[in-house]
């Protein structure tokens, strides 16, 4: 941290590491998440969680969110890089998960999860291609992060979608209230739906936003490393900002925002930069070609409400 952030007032180590904390080198997975998400929200105190879980075929979901429902004080805002395909998880283990992101929302916690970085993803079904819905990107509890790229990669120019940001239509969760509006709009107005067979069109629908996911520089056991992309970089950067915006909030004697997500549907995006150019991939065959949901103006698929401006942003949450 101190190498990545010496050119700028920055804290260079995390407040507190909660769980087990392993021996070998740093991963890059982690370097990103908390490199970014302690630069967006300079000088925040920041926790670490780290959880073996059981087995590596299933990410620890359940005993993170045990590991919080026991502790009285926590950070406002959470913001996960990790993810699996909600078909390769038991129904009952996602709802008891989903039950936990529900007792999150309940508790005012901000829950924010990576909306993966294969697209709409693609699998077969009875030799019928479908997309592939990721989870807990999916869940109605929490506020999903997309991602977008620059047009031109070398300049900061107009952003669009990265073609990687994942998005779609869960196929466990029905479609919260707060949302069916804006999917309804989509729905009705978009000129690049793909066959109605991929996807449950009355599913809990993701991203909820987006943030900038292409092109990040990483420093990860003192090296740097260029050219890092993934909604593993935008989500601890929509964090960031979050809990900048909290920090507003508290000091005007206002709680912490807590489940965003009923706001951000109800004011339309407000405070956010609508991406309107860029398809994500999808499967790769003569039916879709490769392509999966397109954006367009208001919510969508690939890139949710938009990117965060932040003083716009600040401006339309800092108020009750």
């Amino acid at each position: 941290m101190r190498l990545f952030g010496g050119d700028f007032a920055h804290q260079a180590s995390v407040t507190r590491v909660v769980g087990k904390q392993g021996r070998g080198r740093a991963g890059i997975e982690a370097s990103l998440d908390v490199e970014y998400l302690m630069s967006a929200g300079a000088n925040i105190s920041t926790w670490v969680y780290s959880s073996p879980g059981r087995h590596e075929a299933q990410e620890p979901f359940l005993q993170w969110l045990l590991l919080l429902s026991n502790e009285s004080t926590l950070p406002h805002v959470h913001t996960v890089s990790y993810g699996d395909d909600e078909d390769s998880l038991s129904s009952a283990y996602i709802q008891r998960v989903n039950t936990e992101f529900m007792k999150a929302a309940a508790r005012g916690l901000t829950m924010l999860f990576a909306s993966g970085d294969t697209g709409a993803g693609c699998w077969s079904v009875s030799g019928r291609h479908k997309f592939r819905p990721s989870f807990p990107a999916s869940s109605p509890y929490v506020t999903t992060v997309g991602g977008t790229s620059f047009k031109n990669p070398f300049k900061v120019t107009n952003e669009i979608v990265d073609y990687i940001s994942g998005g779609g239509f869960s196929n466990v969760f029905p479609q919260p209230s707060y949302q069916e509006e804006a999917v309804a709009q989509f729905l009705k107005s978009s000129s690049h739906l793909p066959p109605s067979s991929y996807f449950n069109a009355s599913g809990r629908a993701y991203p909820d936003v987006a943030a900038l996911s292409d092109g990040y520089w990483v420093v990860s056991n003192s090296v740097p490393i260029p050219w890092v992309s993934g909604t593993s970089a935008s989500t601890p950067v929509f964090g960031g900002i979050l809990s900048l915006i909290n920090e507003h909030r508290i000091l005007n004697g206002r709680p912490p925002l807590g489940f965003l997500n009923p706001r951000l549907y109800q004011q339309h995006g407000a405070g956010l930069f609508d991406v309107t150019h860029g398809c994500h991939e999808s499967c790769l065959n003569e039916e879709v070609e490769g392509q999966g949901f397109c954006s367009g103006s208001g919510w969508d698929p690939v890139t949710g409400w938009g990117t965060p401006n932040f003083p716009a942003l600040l401006k339309t949450l800092l108020n009750p």
